[in-house]
């Protein structure tokens, strides 16, 4: 038989992981194939790029909305386990999971969307079950935000991970590679000193230094609110710095972010996701796999040679 779309597995795996113990994903993948009655020759198949077969990226794009749902958790890399949430679905025993199913989770919802930096939305798409009536770019566009997504949320699993002198290499590299700082070893000399978990300093905002910025980077497991914001902005004072760098690796709360948008110093909130997205586009902590180049007409060239 054809190797069943990607939302066909959703269901089965969760059931393959129903006793609430973590499970290799290897495993997983090889017990959905037999579920499907697949044979050796559906079993290797490989992607145009060569990197992963067939199955197993679309094992992997079920785990990835079922995990962005809240219906199962990788415990550790390269396992999963089901949630209590996840539980609490299979005993309504659906006949199907799907795109249309998960958007009952806020948190879906949300991954989906793809929100941006200003607030804006724009709904991704690549595997909606209704009727597409895109192009073929918008749709390379919409897969295109998908994937982005999910490398963003990989990306910051992995940062979370992290030691704490990593997580502090990592946010020089990214100040850097964004512009502050000067150079790596002007801006490591300057930030981390405090010695704790978090990072604190104060670097260049430019090469030539005419201004700094002050720079606090904490992981946190909770979401950061206003009193840490304002104890930030306070310590500001003794540094006589007029703008300020606070990231965390989880989110802002709603108060945080007003008390920033109504004081007179500039501090720029960069929560988990926003990190992830920059370490993406400035290419810290990632690698290009794979690049599509589209091309059109040049309408100029062939005005030049109609005459």
């Amino acid at each position: 038989m054809a190797i069943p779309a990607y939302k066909a597995f959703m269901l089965p795996l969760l059931e393959a992981i129903a006793d609430g113990q973590d499970h290799a994903i290897p495993d997983v993948t090889s017990r959905l194939a037999s579920r499907f009655n697949l044979d050796e020759i559906e079993r290797e198949e490989m992607l145009p790029s060569g990197q992963q077969t067939v199955v197993a990226n679309r094992v992997a794009w079920a785990k990835t909305y079922l995990k962005k749902a809240g219906l199962l958790v990788n415990p550790e890399r390269g396992r999963v386990r089901i949630t209590d949430e996840g539980q609490a679905v299979l005993r309504q025993k659906p006949t199907m999971i799907d795109r249309r199913f998960l958007e009952q989770y806020p948190s879906f919802k949300a991954f989906v969307s793809g929100d941006g930096e200003n607030g804006e939305t724009r709904t991704s798409g690549a595997a909606a079950e209704a009727e597409d009536t895109r192009t073929p770019e918008e749709a390379i566009e919409d897969a295109y935000l998908d994937l982005r997504n999910a490398l963003a949320d990989d990306v910051l699993d992995r940062v979370k991970a992290c030691s704490p002198q990593f997580f502090e290499s990592l946010v020089v590299r990214l100040l850097v590679a964004m512009g502050y700082g000067g150079s790596l070893k002007d801006a490591g000399e300057a930030v981390g000193r405090t010695g704790d978990d978090g990072i604190d300093g104060i670097i260049k905002e430019d090469m030539l230094g005419l201004d700094v910025l002050c720079v606090q980077a904490k992981r946190w497991d909770g979401s950061v609110g206003r009193p840490i914001v304002q104890a930030f902005a306070g310590s500001m004072e003794g540094f006589r710095a007029r703008k300020g760098v606070l990231i965390t690796t989880s989110t802002f709360s709603k108060d945080a972010r007003e008390y920033v948008s109504r004081i007179e110093r500039k501090i720029v909130l960069i929560d988990g996701k926003r990190m992830a997205q920059l370490m993406i586009d400035h290419n810290i902590g990632v690698t290009t796999t794979r690049a599509y180049v589209l091309k059109r007409p040049d309408s100029v060239f062939f005005e030049d040679v109609g005459g």
